[in-house]
This record gives C-alpha cells, sequence and structure tokens, in this order.
C-alpha cells in the first residue's frame, strides 16, 4: 500500500497535526509515457503556510481532502519513458506521497555526484536560487554597500548572506537565539548580527550594527523588523520582499507604519517576489552556487528529520525556529 498525507482541515492561526491526514491507496503503476516515483527527500518551506488558505495566491491553494505537495527529490524505480531511466534521480514540486506516477513534466534530474540529493532541496534548489536571484534580480548589492539579513540563520537567509560577502559587502544579520547569532558569524561569515528577541528597540539596534546605514534589505520576516529596517535604509536602497512568516499564522490583517514617505523620501525600491517569476534563469543560478560551494565559498546546514509519518510535525516546527538551516525530511 501506498502511505498519503491530506489536508484534512485549513489550519486556523498556526498548523497543528489535526489539520493533517494520512491515508492509503493502491500503489500505482506506470503507463505508457509515465514513470513510477519513490519519495526520497521532503523539502517542508514555510510560504506552504500560505496554500492552505483559500485565498488566490501566485500558487493555487491546496484542497481539503487532497494531497499536499512541496518540493521533492524522487527515485525513478519504473520508467515507461524514453527521457527517464530507472535509477534517475529528479527534482520536483511532487505530493506528499511515497509512491506517485509522472510524465515528467515539471521534474529535472539531479546529479548526485556533483553534490549530496538533499542539496538539491536547499542551496543547490529553490532555497539558495531563491536567494540568488531575490539579490540579482532586485537586491543587486554592490562591493562596499551594506546589506542587511532577517531570517539570517534559516536556509534562505543563511544563503543570502553568504552571497553578500561574495559580492564584498558588508553583512548584517538578524536571527532569534544567540545560537543562531554565533552560527551566521562563525559558520557563514556575517559581519555583525542582531538578537531581535532580546532586543527592545529594532530601529535603534539596526542603526548601531549599521552605521553607514542599511543599502539592502533582504527581508524574510515582515512585520515590526520591517519597520525599523525602512526606517535605515539609505538613499535609493532596495528592498527583497522574499518573506513575511512573522505573519503567517495571523488571524487578522496586522497594520502597521505607513512606508509610502519613507520610500519617497529615499527614493527606495520596495518588491515582491517569488522565485517562480525567474524559472528561466534557474539553471544559470544553481550552476554558480554549484561553483562556490566547489570553491568553497559557500557553506550549508540543514535539519534532517526521519520518517515519511514525520512530515507534518516538521514543517510545524518550522514556526517555533526548530530547524538549522534547511529542514528536509528523509523517507
Amino acid at each position: 500500500m501506498n502511505q498519503v498525507i491530506l489536508l484534512k482541515d485549513r489550519p486556523k492561526g498556526k498548523p497543528s497535526l489535526k489539520d493533517f491526514e494520512f491515508t492509503e491507496e493502491e500503489k500505482p503503476q506506470p503507463k505508457d509515457g509515465e514513470i513510477l516515483l519513490k519519495t526520497k527527500y521532503v523539502s517542508v518551506d514555510p510560504y506552504l503556510r500560505g496554500r492552505m488558505r483559500n485565498e488566490k495566491s501566485y500558487i493555487p491553494p491546496f484542497e481539503v481532502g487532497k494531497p499536499l505537495e512541496s518540493g521533492i527529490i524522487a527515485e525513478v524505480i519504473e520508467s515507461k519513458n524514453k527521457n527517464f531511466e530507472k535509477g534517475d534521480f529528479v527534482n520536483g514540486m511532487l505530493q506528499w506521497k511515497q509512491f506517485q506516477t509522472s510524465n515528467g513534466n515539471g521534474l529535472n534530474k539531479v546529479d548526485a555526484e556533483r553534490a549530496p540529493l538533499k542539496a538539491y532541496l536547499g542551496v543547490l534548489g529553490l532555497t539558495g536560487i531563491t536567494a540568488y536571484l531575490g539579490l540579482d534580480k532586485i537586491g543587486k548589492p554592490q562591493k562596499g554597500e551594506t546589506l542587511l539579513v532577517s531570517g539570517a540563520a534559516g536556509a534562505v537567509g543563511s544563503v543570502a548572506g553568504q552571497i553578500g560577502k561574495i559580492k564584498g559587502c558588508r553583512v548584517v544579520g538578524i536571527a532569534g537565539t544567540e545560537e543562531k547569532i554565533d552560527r551566521i558569524q562563525e559558520k557563514f561569515g556575517f559581519d555583525a548580527a542582531i538578537n531581535y528577541k532580546t532586543t527592545n528597540n529594532m530601529k535603534k539596534a539596526i542603526a548601531e550594527a549599521c552605521p553607514d546605514g542599511v543599502d539592502v534589505y533582504f527581508d524574510n520576516v515582515g512585520g515590526e523588523i520591517l519597520d525599523a529596517a525602512l526606517a535605515n535604509m539609505n538613499k535609493y536602497g532596495r528592498v527583497v520582499n522574499c518573506g513575511a512568516i512573522s505573519l503567517y499564522n495571523k488571524t487578522e490583517t496586522p497594520t502597521g507604519p505607513r512606508v509610502e514617505t519613507t520610500l519617497i523620501k529615499n527614493s527606495i525600491l520596495m518588491q515582491g517576489f517569488t522565485v517562480r517569476d525567474f524559472v528561466k534563469d534557474f539553471g544559470p543560478a544553481q550552476n554558480q552556487l554549484a561553483k562556490w560551494m566547489e570553491q568553497d565559498k559557500l557553506s550549508y546546514l540543514e535539519t534532517v528529520v526521519e520518517g515519511f509519518e514525520n512530515i507534518p510535525q516538521a514543517f510545524i516546527d518550522l514556526f517555533d525556529g526548530k530547524n538549522k538551516g534547511k529542514m528536509i525530511v528523509v523517507v
């Protein structure tokens, strides 16, 4: 039999295990032109919370009673498709099932000899590509500028900060524990760091950590930290709105300072994006990230959880900051 994880209910606030349902179905068999995939590694990411809401977005919401999906590395265990062979490993947006069939559309083969398979869900996958393209297309960091990164110990933030260092920037990170503060400076090479949980005045703390102001802000959290960062932006600063995890579980629409005058006075560019805006650039981005890895210019961390049955809990743990870097479930 084939285990499947369904969305049972749309969460109200923070997701819980009762919002998921495990079921079984017959193991599928591939038809002509299809491949049979066995799930190996599953990516869980904060943005999946948005897909649990029944609202229009850049990607369709999950349906209640239907399987969830995310980035998955799978092994081809049977092929009736000329483009794939048994033993190939592929990366793509796949359902939370132990086994599933596919016609191959939207799947990319991954090279296990160039990098560990799990890396194609993290630093060489959508995580790393998000950091790379957010900076390349919107942030455009220049040598000598100051890059501020929130969620700096997370999978995307840690890569964004390292890219800033490669580009010659002074890089300052924001994180929520002293352990994370130490990690982003010692492992990822950030120049300074701010613990937002022990800081009473974020605007002042950012000003002290960024004495020359902020030229590029890579935002993964939104909310009050974004407000404080905007107050410290330099003329012609660029704000990359990548994520807003501080708001994902809010049940009411949050309010905050009006940003219009700040943007106008300092000619600030503030742009939201999703990595799928730049699909045509995925290949070059991945190649550059891989080169930096090979040159030991890029480090990464993973939190690995074992067991298909633990996928929902691993996802929930993201909102309590229990991950170090990329959260991956090994099936």
